[in-house]
């Protein structure tokens, strides 16, 4: 069954449904590309992507292992390539976690770090960069 449903509008928007939930997206090309830069890019889903893909992870985790991450704030920035073609050089994703955690959790953070479907699936040429704060 397909996931996600998307039409062109024109004007380098689209839209996009998902399937499941009927929940829309819109998304614009970046200003810095042609774009009105009303929403978010497309680029800037990949880097969201990755970066709630690994908080999911770790709230998976922390329902297994019992300790919670409620709270957590992620800052993420994308970095673009310079020179032609253009594409994401590196993701920057800074987490804030509401607390300190023992280091038996904090090594179960760093592993859905490198280990969440999204970060596997990037090519390795994007670099992804992950700085972790314990308050």
């Amino acid at each position: 069954m397909p996931t996600i449903e998307t039409i062109y509008l024109g004007g380098l928007r689209t839209e996009a449904t998902h399937i499941l939930s009927g929940t829309r997206l819109i998304t614009d090309a970046p200003t810095d590309n042609q774009g009105r830069g009303e929403y978010f890019s497309p680029t800037d889903l990949v880097a969201n992507a990755l970066g709630t893909c690994m908080v999911t992870i770790m709230g998976i985790a922390s329902r297994t292992h019992d300790f919670n991450i409620d709270g957590a704030k992620l800052v993420i920035t994308k970095v673009m390539t310079q020179e032609p073609p253009r594409k994401i050089a590196e993701i920057i994703i800074d987490i804030t976690f509401p607390s300190d955690y023992p280091e038996k959790v904090k090594k179960i953070i760093e592993f859905t770090v490198k280990n969440c479907p999204v970060a596997l699936s990037l090519h390795p040429d994007v670099k992804q960069t992950v700085m972790l704060h314990y308050s």
